[in-house]
């Protein structure tokens, strides 16, 4: 794993207060994670899966140029929505939650960069859980989460909106100028999707 993805969560990490699993599970609301201006001309929404190795080849590959190019200089504003295709994706889901919204972004890209690990662990939860305590969350606060039926269903929620809104039946799937595009792209497939829309 790459160490800068540790140093961003547990930067993030140690900017919010700890709490109590009981109280953290009755706090947490379940949001879209958001990267970059709230005024940026263009946005982007990725419904992705923990646990889908094209999102975590979107994420290592072509989101970081996407940034440099387009978020860091305030042209794009990208939102990132669950879609789990498996229990142990929205298993992941709800533990990068759980750490709250400034943390979630950071959880999603451990998450999706040490995929194969934890997917290949003998116990896969275990292993997120493992992961999840690096990001400065106790296994009670996790287990709290994992037991709220609240969280679970606001990430299936966010899927079945993906899917009745803009018929996203895959993943990773990006919502462009309302318009859906399934499947990773290149940096440069994505300049040519961002750039006439732009002013």
């Amino acid at each position: 794993m790459q160490r800068r993805v540790f140093v961003g969560l547990m930067t993030a990490a140690m900017a919010v207060p700890a709490v109590s699993g009981t109280a953290l599970a009755q706090s947490v609301e379940v949001r879209e994670g958001v990267i970059g201006s709230p005024d940026a001309p263009v946005t982007i929404i990725e419904y992705f899966s923990m646990t889908c190795p094209h999102c975590a080849n979107f994420h290592k590959d072509t989101l970081p140029v996407l940034k440099e190019r387009y978020v860091d200089t305030g042209k794009v504003r990208f939102l990132l929505r669950d879609f789990p295709l498996d229990r142990y994706a929205l298993f992941a889901a709800v533990i990068a939650h759980c750490g709250g919204n400034a943390r979630y972004p950071a959880f999603v890209d451990v998450f999706l960069e040490t995929q194969q690990q934890w997917m290949n662990a003998a116990d896969p939860l275990a292993a997120l859980k493992s992961l999840g305590q690096l990001g400065g969350l106790t296994t009670e606060q996790m287990d709290a989460c994992l037991a709220d039926e609240k969280m679970i269903d606001a990430v299936l929620e966010m899927r079945l909106e993906g899917e009745q809104t803009y018929n996203v039946n895959s993943t990773p799937s990006f919502i462009i100028g309302g318009k859906l595009y399934a499947g990773n792209n290149s940096p440069e497939g994505f300049a040519r999707i961002i750039d006439p829309l732009l002013p």
